[in-house]
């Protein structure tokens, strides 16, 4: 069975108000509420204070906090002061909670920036209220993240200072740079003390923040992929910057990445278990670009699963596989951003040149 547990009690009526309303729809629909965490815990709300956000420091990489926010009056401007709560809470996602007289609005943050609201009116219906949260928490809350690495130092030596395709990966985050689809990595070094970017360096193999990544095909079973948390304009060194993934580990849940010796890794991208799926389903994508924008007329999938999650990417491979040509298709992320794949890197930025919209629509 599915458990929930609160951090602590809630500090506010309002904040009352919600959490009996999560605790009484959570286990109508089959969770267990517990008195506190555990590593087998799955998902914990904690309060945080708009005056000084302490973190939750979980015991296991798998249970998934739910930081909330509450303000009264003006509402904070989203991005801007309410998304360092996300980072400095070290949650998964941010319910943001503002109340207006007889209106409340919440409002829910991922990692990956997206935003979608729901507004409560005084005297409606709370159980239909409170399901629309639980519905929009729950497959969160419940999905498996596959981040983790398997490093071996078996990577050929013809391809310890990259390849043809490395070169080509690097060009393509250059050129994402000059198209401005790569926002500015996240600076969680200004938000996180030290020892809170230790705890999740430890628990998640994070470094770094930033957004969007490509891949290309090496063979028929391998590719290379950019890094986690680096920039993707200025892509170099292999096993730093550019990763060469030889496959995934069901029974341990890791990404299997080949290295050169002697070099300290970075983590690879938290989409490379959806590229690892597109690329072992169909053998003619050669490449595959992830950005944070959108376009019109694309099939999207319809709940907004955290990155690096297999529903996420067994969500995306289904659309690849039922899209008219899976070699060349571009699927949209709700409230995220794109997954494109193609024959090379040259073909999908000649198909997405002049049509990409920077803004993507969160509902």
């Amino acid at each position: 069975m599915t458990n929930f547990t609160f951090s602590s009690q809630p500090p506010t009526s309002t904040l009352d108000w919600l959490s009996s309303g999560l605790t009484s729809t959570f286990i109508k629909n089959g969770f267990n509420q517990t008195n506190q965490s555990d590593p087998h815990t799955n998902l914990v709300f904690h309060f945080i204070d708009e005056d000084n956000p302490k973190p939750y420091r979980r015991k296991a990489q798998a249970t998934f906090v739910v930081a909330i926010l509450e303000s009264n009056g003006a509402p904070y401007d989203i991005f801007k002061e309410v998304y360092p709560f996300l980072i400095r809470s070290l949650a998964n996602h941010l319910v943001y909670v503002n109340h207006k007289n007889d209106q409340v609005n919440i409002h829910f943050l991922t990692p990956e920036q997206g935003c979608y609201s729901i507004q409560h009116n005084k005297g409606e219906d709370d159980h239909t209220f409170f399901m629309k949260v639980f519905q929009r928490l729950q497959p969160l809350s419940t999905s498996r993240l596959v981040i983790n690495n398997q490093f071996s130092e078996d990577l050929p030596a013809a391809k310890w200072e990259g390849d043809q395709v490395t070169v080509e990966l690097s060009a393509s985050g250059k050129k994402l740079d000059m198209m401005d689809l790569l926002p500015a990595p996240f600076p969680l070094d200004h938000y996180l003390s030290d020892r809170d970017m230790r705890h999740l360096n430890k628990l998640y193999g994070i470094g770094g923040l930033s957004y969007g990544n490509l891949s290309a095909r090496s063979n028929e079973d391998h590719f290379w992929m950019s890094a986690s948390g680096i920039d993707k304009s200025n892509m170099n060194e292999v096993g730093r910057d550019i990763l060469y993934i030889k496959g995934y580990n069901e029974e341990s849940n890791q990404m299997e990445v080949s290295i050169p010796p002697n070099i300290k890794p970075k983590r690879a991208s938290v989409d490379a278990i959806e590229h690892w799926m597109i690329y072992k389903e169909h053998p003619d994508v050669g490449a595959i670009v992830h950005i944070h924008a959108w376009m019109d007329g694309i099939k999207a999938t319809e709940i907004n699963y955290p990155c690096g999650t297999l529903e996420l990417a067994e969500t995306v491979a289904q659309l690849v596989r039922e899209s008219e040509n899976p070699n060349e298709t571009i699927i949209g992320l709700k409230n995220h951003g794109l997954t494109i794949t193609g024959p090379s890197l040259e073909n999908i930025f000649e198909r997405i040149e002049g049509k990409i919209q920077r803004q993507i629509p969160m509902n």
